[in-house]
């Protein structure tokens, strides 16, 4: 493998077609497409600062980076990719990809960031602002996520996460085969319009949560004492473990919690109309 270090390169795409290399503590400054269609590359202490800076790159690791927010939309249409240990400063990278890890990574502006992806690994990443981070991805695996991102996990399917903190609004909207251990989910309209939805050991907060819900099981879950309007028109299987405020017209299943503050239940069920709920002995 060829290293190439200490190098400052700008312009348009002046890393073309590079394969096999290794890079040490370049720069990319102006321009586009610093780095593009190559293959088998590793980056280890490099920053970016042009647009477009990776794209089309298959099988590469990327390690103690800096990617600047200058560096938008940096990392497209690139496969069997592994970051550690970077920062990322610009807006939606990680679109139309295969087979991502990142770990220990922190994106501070996480607007449209990972979609599209089929294969995303994330160990103790932190996304920060912005709008719509994984929409239209699958087969996920989280371990350690904190995220103030709003319109988290849209449509996407068959995804596991655990030990996340995640504040946010409309998460989880019309996702499917979706497993949440061991985590903190604070924000309106949990998981609308999902299915198989599965909730373990979760901390629960907002207005209006896992309502339009199909085939939703809840296992020793609290929620806070401000929630309401829980579970509208869900089909759901729920354990909570504490006090729930409101529930209010679920299609079908059984619910029991601790305590109860009141369930609504009016002319506007859905059929059959047969959710058991009662209150723990």
């Amino acid at each position: 493998m060829k290293v190439i270090k200490n190098q400052e390169f700008g312009g348009e795409r002046p890393l073309f077609e590079v394969h096999g290399a290794r890079l040490e503590n370049i720069t990319i400054v102006d321009g586009e497409s610093g780095i593009k269609h190559c293959s088998d590359i590793e980056a280890d202490g490099c920053k970016f600062y042009g647009k477009y800076p990776w794209w089309h790159v298959d099988r590469c690791l990327i390690t103690n980076c800096y990617f600047a927010p200058g560096s938008r939309s940096a990392i497209w249409y690139t496969n069997d990719l592994v970051m550690r240990d970077c920062t990322i400063d610009g807006p939606k990278f990680f679109r139309e990809m295969k087979n991502v890890t990142l770990e220990r990574v922190l994106i501070t502006d996480a607007d449209e960031t990972f979609w599209k992806v089929d294969g995303l690994k994330i160990k103790d990443v932190e996304l920060r602002g912005g709008t719509y981070p994984f929409m239209f991805s699958r087969n996920i695996e989280v371990d350690g996520l904190v995220s103030d991102a709003k319109y988290v996990f849209q449509y996407c399917k068959d995804v596991v996460v655990r030990n996340a903190k995640i504040t946010t609004k409309d998460s989880f909207w019309e996702c499917e085969n979706i497993t949440i251990y061991d985590s903190e989910l604070n924000g309106e309209y949990l998981a609308w319009h999902s299915k198989n939805v599965r909730l373990v050991n979760c901390k629960l907060s907002g207005e209006q949560l896992l309502c339009y819900a199909k085939d939703l099981v809840l296992e020793n879950c609290t929620f806070d004492a401000a929630c309401d309007r829980v579970f509208e028109y869900s089909t759901v299987e729920a354990d909570i473990r504490g006090h729930i405020e409101n529930i209010k017209n679920p299609t079908s299943g059984h619910i029991v919690a601790d305590s109860i503050g009141s369930v609504t239940l009016d002319e506007n069920i859905r059929q059959p109309a047969n959710c058991v709920i009662t209150v723990r002995q």
